[in-house]
């Protein structure tokens, strides 16, 4: 079990962010699935658990929860919804970094799903035919992020053809204005939110493929907000204390690097005597480690 996990850490680590976003998703699946059948158990079912991850159309209740802007893009609890979702960003988000960066990648996948939460919550509160709907309906899952995808590629590179069973080579773009076409025939459907979503997100991956063209980079803003998040939790460095003219700072690297040497050199001695069936978990990590310095 601990090498299942370790491996799965280290998969996670070292993937690109299309499997790190792919890892996301499932991880959060498998959760809620489990957490489901928790509270089912202790005959909690009732308990309003996707509530608290969900996109609420009623601007109040999205006031009280504003995570779920970002937290529904990420959220499944149908097998078929996630695994078509899935299937859709590991294609086309494979197809998109042939022609972009991992770094746009992530951020329109997020820009993509503000999109498309954006156009489904104004189109609930301005649209008749959704207001007597609008104060409990709710919007979960990675179409309006995967549907940015697909179209940023479609319209950057529209000579891009696709195999497709029973029909054969067509166009990719042709593809995107058909999903387009049927989600603006289905927004009145039982899943009118879905629907909506999809659009808002296709809208803004037409956009940045436009604004691409032009040498502007939509992603920009939101990637470099996300790197301050990240920065914002890391430790800035102590003040060192210098003693006769050596700082306590370098006495301390020097002890670490001294022990983790002297750590890895035992691990490889067990290694020649018993083989690598013998390392524990946490030792075959630190060897790991050693071997990308």
């Amino acid at each position: 079990m601990d090498d299942i996990i370790t491996n799965l850490k280290r998969s996670f680590q070292t993937g690109s962010i299309l499997k790190k976003l792919i890892f996301i998703n499932v991880a959060v699946f498998i959760l809620i699935r489990l957490l489901g059948v928790l509270l089912l158990l202790f005959n909690l079912q009732d308990f309003p658990l996707l509530l608290y991850l969900q996109l609420p159309a009623s601007p109040m209740t999205l006031l009280s929860r504003p995570w779920t802007l970002f937290t529904y893009m990420f959220t499944h609890f149908e097998l078929l919804h996630i695994l078509f979702n899935m299937l859709w960003l590991y294609w086309f988000g494979d197809l998109f970094l042939r022609f972009f960066n991992e770094r746009q990648l992530g951020g329109l996948y997020v820009l993509g799903g503000l999109a498309g939460a954006l156009l489904f919550i104004v189109c609930y509160n301005l649209f008749p035919y959704f207001r007597e709907v609008s104060a409990f309906s709710f919007l979960m899952g990675a179409s309006a992020s995967v549907m940015a995808i697909v179209f940023a590629v479609s319209f950057f590179r529209k000579e891009i053809e696709i195999n497709l069973l029973l029909i054969g080579r067509i166009k990719l773009i042709y593809l995107a204005l058909f999903t387009l076409a049927v989600d603006l025939l289905a927004i009145t459907s039982d899943n009118a939110g879905g629907h909506i979503a999809h659009i808002g997100g296709a809208l803004f991956g037409i956009w940045f493929a436009s604004r691409y063209a032009q040498g502007k980079d939509l992603t920009a803003p939101i990637n470099r907000f996300i790197d301050k998040l990240v920065n914002l939790g890391k430790r800035k460095p102590k003040m060192s204390v210098t003693y006769g003219g050596r700082s306590n700072k370098d006495w301390e690297y020097n002890a670490r690097k001294q022990q983790e040497v002297a750590n890895i050199d035992a691990i490889l001695d067990k290694l020649k005597r018993s083989g690598y069936g013998s390392l524990s978990a946490d030792e075959k990590k630190q060897l790991f480690d050693a071997s990308k310095k």
